[in-house]
């Protein structure tokens, strides 16, 4: 075959039969070895150096797979394998690495001693198979209209806190695990017996990650409304108001440029003072409108904030910073649709025929400089539809750490509510589903890919063998310890990282989504499946217009 391909690309470089398998095995445990000491909660951490100097710190899988430069084509497509996964389900990117790392490896075993690779992939078909209905049984299902799991406030924290511990220290990934808790709750779907309600799926969007580099990590919180990347542009107006009416509009209180390319033409200053003042006249009656308005539904002790997606001149502002009213112009368009979700009410297009029904309602609004910048705070919200996760820290560098950390933390509860089940986490699952297939699965196939099988098993123990060697302990006896903790009790057996020892995941609240070990499982075994079927590595790109050689005697 590579003579043939020799005669079609003479200037083609190509690798062939077993060398290509050892190629792709190498490449596979090259990016494997770079991840596996980033997996679980007390992996390290690795340093990217930029080419302007700039560092970064991180463990998060996802993030060192798009920024390292990977050059090898074998890497470089588990690496976007990898990647999709964290895409699809929010987590799962350093097992998928290390899964399909370990499978090329178990192979590598039997292929050097002369086994087929296409009776090796039809044993990873049969285990992936098995492993994904042992997955149905083991899985624990709380609900199945979903109840239990959004209603469970300290379950969900679990799931959160599992994952923000593999990112984050002890004591900020605690604090963090509340605020998510209190966004997912903030932004479900109601649910009152609709069938449409029930089905919605959760938006992550209503969740707005707001940054701010000021104070300490562990001062971020959740807040029940938005906060707004800019403040008031009057200097009497009010900082903080309480017992707010929000009015949220789309109306201008400026001149306005022709919709065509016109002009005015005035012959003398007086027409000129006429155009401007009744230019003026229909400004000051539009702001009238508002006043009046706000005069007739604010009672005592109720303040009046105003946010428009458009523009307000210096006199309309000064007229509502003389009537006590918090102006806040040219709002952009994201927290414009937000604020409806959080504040109630809904949009206004026109001053015309304004209603109370109309308004939002918050229980507080503030303005926070931070140097040159303002922010404003609309908080304590009536069932609050949006939400803000504020992410404060000393530098860039943990304000990102948390922003990576906060995102796959929102996405596992989601994924949780949304699956209405969990795994056992800590490797309970993959330990258990290594002595299925050796216990069961194996016994019942017969023929070569049998051996297959048994690689699968073997292979699915590189999660548990990671977590206990990443924690300082000794692999062997720590994987001889669950095994025996598991055939003796029959409960899903996980690692305890802190001492090395056996336990119970649901008695310590570590879980796992049932999505991401699904999709996991899908992705390494085709990915190792299809390496392992590849014979023949060809690089044979355009010659850059140049005829290759032998192709002028042709002619």
């Amino acid at each position: 075959m590579s003579s043939r391909l020799r005669e079609l690309s003479p200037n083609a470089e190509i690798v062939s039969h077993g060398a290509a398998l050892a190629v792709n095995i190498a490449a596979s445990s090259g990016l494997q070895n770079v991840l596996k000491s980033n997996l679980g909660p007390r992996g390290t951490l690795k340093m990217l150096v930029g080419g302007a100097g700039l560092i970064k710190l991180t463990k998060d899988g996802n993030v060192l797979l798009h920024e390292m430069q990977i050059q090898h084509p074998t890497a470089a497509l588990i690496a976007r394998t990898a990647t999709a996964q964290d895409e699809v389900t929010g987590d799962g990117t350093t097992s998928t690495v290390l899964l399909c790392g370990e499978l090329l490896k178990q192979a590598h075993r039997y292929t050097s001693e002369g086994l087929h690779p296409r009776a090796i992939a039809d044993g990873f078909d049969i285990a992936r198979d098995a492993t994904l209905s042992f997955l149905d049984s083991f899985k624990v299902t709380k609900d199945d209209n979903n109840t239990l799991i959004q209603n469970d406030r300290e379950l969900m924290k679990c799931l959160a806190s599992t994952s923000l511990h593999t990112k984050l220290d002890h004591d900020l990934a605690s604090s963090l695990s509340d605020a998510i808790v209190d966004s997912i709750q903030c932004i479900l779907p109601s649910n009152n017996n609709d069938d449409i309600n029930s089905k919605r799926p959760i938006d992550l969007n209503n969740v707005e990650i707001m940054t701010m580099q000021r104070k300490l990590s562990s001062d971020s919180k959740f807040i029940n409304g938005l906060v707004l990347d800019h403040g008031g542009r009057h200097p009497d107006m009010p900082k903080v108001l309480t017992n707010c009416h929000v009015m949220t509009c789309n109306v201008t209180f400026e001149y306005e440029k022709t919709e065509v390319q016109s002009g005015f033409f005035y012959s003398n200053a007086e027409e000129r003072e006429k155009l401007v003042e009744s230019e003026r006249k229909w400004l000051d009656e539009r702001c009238r409108r508002v006043v009046e308005f706000k005069r007739s539904v604010c009672k005592d002790g109720e303040s009046f904030v105003m946010i428009n997606q458009k523009g307000i001149d210096p006199l309309s502002l000064d007229i509502f910073a003389k009537e006590g009213i918090l102006c806040l112009r040219r709002a952009k368009r994201r927290n414009m649709e937000r604020l409806t979700l959080a504040c109630g009410g809904s949009p206004i297009h026109s001053v015309e025929d304004l209603e109370k029904d109309m308004l939002g309602w918050a229980g507080k609004v503030s303005e926070v400089s931070l140097g040159d910048d303002k922010f404003t705070f609309v908080e304590e919200c009536r069932h609050a539809k949006s939400c803000t996760l504020l992410l404060q820290g000393p530098n860039g560098h943990t304000i990102d750490q948390m922003k990576d950390a906060v995102r796959d933390g929102l996405r596992a509860v989601k994924n949780a509510i949304e699956d209405g089940a969990l795994v056992p986490g800590g490797g309970a699952f993959e330990l258990a589903a290594a002595l299925h297939l050796r216990d069961v699965v194996v016994k019942s196939t017969k023929g070569r890919a049998k051996l297959g099988v048994e690689a699968y098993a073997e292979a699915l123990l590189v999660i548990p063998k990671t977590l206990a060697e990443n924690s300082g302990f000794d692999v062997q006896d720590s994987i001889l310890k669950l095994v025996d903790a598991r055939e003796d009790s029959g409960l899903a057996v996980g690692l305890d990282c802190k001492t090395g020892e056996p336990m119970i995941p649901a008695d310590e609240g570590v879980w796992d989504n049932v999505r991401v070990k699904r999709q996991c499982l899908h992705l390494a075994t085709v990915l190792a499946s299809q390496l392992l079927l590849v014979d023949e590595v060809m690089r044979a790109g355009k010659q850059m217009g140049k005829a290759p050689e032998g192709a002028e005697d042709m002619q």
